[in-house]
């Protein structure tokens, strides 16, 4: 949504306050300052498209329906058999990953070549309605992460397109809950135009052609609800906490620790810190592919010691790679705080347990499951849970305890975190036709 330049002059300088104060890779572990900030101001192949308005989704089936789940105390380097065995603290335990049914869910993040035929397929005039793009995400006002350049000029349905060739099949980095939602609601009022399904490894491959719907406001979440929930027992969605986390760590074989990974990408030991984690990317300087593909277990995220996996388009000059961006920060804060970039989706190769790829690092990713406000908030926001690290962040952040939350709309990081993803579920199965 494009804002008038009083309010953005205002809403930047805040932006800068905070980020200063809090930095941006700790999205999961919410910084006090930021929640305040967000309450007052409001918060290998990639798939393909086959057309205006047709994407191409691949999932991985997840099976094993009834699995146990794992208690976990957040943000610790544990996972535990139940609640009963974890210690007693102030942060409380969860049980996670366990699923009563099979389902699928995307083999990939959402890309950026995908949101933008989703764009142009909701948003035909260009006047965005729903909230579904801002200039903060164009290259011209933040020549580093900028995705997706708008176009008032173009015919319809022409407004939106992929700001450089590097991005597209980058993920999509901007999102929220409630786009994400409205995604899935394209898809689900789409036409699925085939679906396709092979035998790979521990699970099996669906691919679904789907035709998107323009219509965004109901399908399977009803976005008139403060709180939108699954509204239908078949179809496409955004995945849960569970559904998430069953894909990422729970390994049928049972190997891990009681049947879990500690990280998406291998077993690792748990309670080794990071010892065990993945080997971080190196990205192609102009482009974001990934170079180090051999060096498995991969992943894009900020080890600790290490630069953090980077680039920026090669059509930009160094100096507005390092200094431009849309929040006011000065060149010395700016180039701090922002080091991790997202990598072309898939090309870390590594796969979870069941054959997913980039659970762990690239970008953090939504689920649709509420949870209530972290101590000290109000229930004024809806929270939902997010998962699976970022290139800006360390490696305790892919952990499985990492059961981070924000606000639906956080319209502060909507608008100064550039590594916020979703990829795709479906539950009940999808037929050609649908």
């Amino acid at each position: 949504m494009r804002l008038a330049s009083c309010r953005t002059r205002r809403r930047t300088r805040l932006r800068a306050a905070v980020l200063v104060a809090c930095g941006v890779p700790a999205l999961l572990a919410p910084c006090t300052a930021a929640s305040g900030a967000a309450a007052a101001t409001g918060p290998g192949q990639p798939p393909g498209l086959g057309g205006d308005g047709v994407v191409t989704v691949t999932t991985r089936g997840i099976g094993a329906p009834g699995n146990p789940a794992v208690g976990v105390v957040p943000f610790t380097d544990a996972v535990y058999r139940t609640c009963a065995d974890a210690p007693q603290t102030a942060q409380g335990c969860q049980m996670i990953g366990g699923v009563p049914y099979a389902y699928e869910i995307g083999r990939l993040e959402v890309t950026v070549e995908q949101w933008v035929a989703f764009l142009n397929t909701a948003d035909p005039t260009g006047r965005d309605p729903h909230d579904l793009y801002d200039d903060t995400e164009s290259a011209s006002a933040w020549p580093r992460y900028g995705q997706i350049d708008f176009s008032a000029g173009a015919g319809p349905g022409r407004h939106y397109s992929v700001a450089y060739p590097q991005w597209a099949a980058k993920p999509y980095g901007f999102s929220t809950f409630l786009r994400a939602a409205r995604f899935v609601n394209a898809l689900q009022n789409g036409r699925v135009l085939s679906r396709t399904t092979s035998a790979d490894g521990p699970s099996r491959t669906v691919t679904y052609r789907v035709a998107l719907s323009p219509r965004t406001e109901r399908g399977m979440y009803d976005l008139a609800r403060r709180a939108p929930t699954r509204t239908r027992a078949t179809g496409f969605v955004v995945p849960s906490q569970n559904e998430w986390i069953k894909a990422a760590y729970y390994d049928p074989a049972g190997g891990g620790t009681y049947s879990y990974w500690k990280y998406p990408t291998n077993a690792g030991v748990f309670g080794d810190g990071d010892a065990t984690a993945p080997n971080p990317t190196v990205l192609t300087p102009a482009t974001g592919d990934v170079t180090n593909a051999a060096d498995q277990p991969l992943a894009s995220y900020h080890a600790s010691g290490k630069p953090a996996p980077a680039w920026c388009p090669g059509q930009v000059s160094p100096e507005d790679c390092t200094t431009v961006n849309p929040i006011g920060l000065d060149p010395v804060s700016y180039p701090k705080l922002y080091q991790g970039s997202l990598s072309t989706v898939g090309q870390a190769g590594t796969p979870s347990p069941w054959g997913t790829l980039d659970q762990g690092g690239n970008a953090v990713e939504w689920t649709d499951t509420v949870t209530p406000p972290p101590a000290g908030q109000n229930g004024a926001r809806v929270w939902r849970r997010l998962h699976g690290g970022v290139s800006n962040a360390e490696a305790f952040q892919m952990w499985p305890s990492a059961v981070g939350l924000q606000p639906q709309d956080n319209d502060f990081y909507n608008h100064t975190y550039p590594w916020l993803g979703f990829r795709i579920g479906v539950i009940g199965g999808m037929g050609a036709g649908a």
